[in-house]
């Protein structure tokens, strides 16, 4: 089984830092668009100093990696000098194939295709408790010592970086690389919440004692009773809470209204849900 997570693991690594090398050789790098992270250093780095963009963004990650390890530890460090190795490799192997640099001249394109690619590719890294190497590190060290978002610290950073590269860009490749970095940002969010997204529902009835039991039951989902008062009559009742898959949403519904139809229920959606029968097991 552990054979099997690391593997797991290991896949997601690489496919999401071959993403985020496609990315950057078939859409960043053609259009001249600015980015943010490693990347942009290694632009600016390339503009500069006429250092290829694959030794700059080998040695940022390494740099970051030696950092990384001495804050967040062995195991991170393991995974992470997976990306500081293969991205480069793969970003100069990609590099050598001319096709890639010709998908497309439209500049909008490159930017949806650059921004989305490279968010997907650094969200399945981040997603396996990885890093891509390079300046996510930074911010990870920032939330484990201090409580800082990383999307807060990573939005700051690459700001900076995008400022740098303002004064060598002309203004349309400005604005399509905010364009390309924005869509990154936004698709990070999204693939490192995919799959955590709950439904949380109150259920206030006469019959809770049998909806609740029905939850255990039925939909073997563990369910909490809180107290509480009716706001008109300040009768005390009982509020049955639970947490629930959005698939498990219709089939809940109709469980609680084939027991009492009059049922109160306030369903809302949250962001993560940890404990028996989502992070850990059903079943001790």
């Amino acid at each position: 089984m552990k054979n099997f997570l690391f593997l797991r693991k290991l896949f997601f690594i690489l496919l999401g830092n071959t993403l985020l090398a496609f990315a950057v050789t078939a859409f960043v790098l053609p259009s001249g668009l600015i980015s943010g992270g490693s990347t942009g250093v290694a632009l600016l780095a390339l503009h500069w100093l006429g250092v290829p963009v694959e030794v700059t963004a080998a040695a940022v990650n390494l740099v970051a990696f030696a950092v990384g390890a001495v804050f967040l530890g062995r195991r991170f460090a393991l995974t992470t000098l997976i990306s500081t190795v293969y991205y480069p490799f793969a970003l100069s192997l990609l590099q050598r194939l001319p096709q890639l640099s010709g998908l497309t001249g439209d500049r909008l394109l490159c930017a949806l295709y650059a921004g989305g690619l490279m968010g997907l590719g650094v969200g399945l890294v981040l997603r396996e408790g990885a890093s891509t190497g390079g300046l996510d590190i930074p911010p990870l060290i920032l939330n484990q010592k201090f409580g800082v978002p990383v999307s807060v610290c990573l939005y700051a950073m690459d700001t900076a970086i995008l400022l740098g590269q303002v004064f060598i860009s002309g203004s349309e490749e400005v604005l399509y690389g905010i364009l390309a970095v924005l869509l990154c940002s936004l698709l990070v969010d999204k693939v490192l919440l995919s799959g955590k997204r709950q439904v949380q529902v109150q259920i206030v009835s006469e019959k809770y004692e049998e909806i609740n039991r029905a939850i255990q039951t039925s939909l073997e989902r563990g369910s909490t009773l809180l107290r509480a008062q009716t706001g008109y009559l300040r009768q005390e009742t009982l509020v049955v809470f639970t947490a629930v898959s959005s698939r498990e949403l219709p089939r809940l519904n109709r469980l609680v209204l084939s027991i009492d139809s009059a049922a109160f229920m306030v369903i809302s959606q949250v962001t993560e849900v940890k404990g028996r029968g989502f992070s850990l097991g059903k079943f001790a």
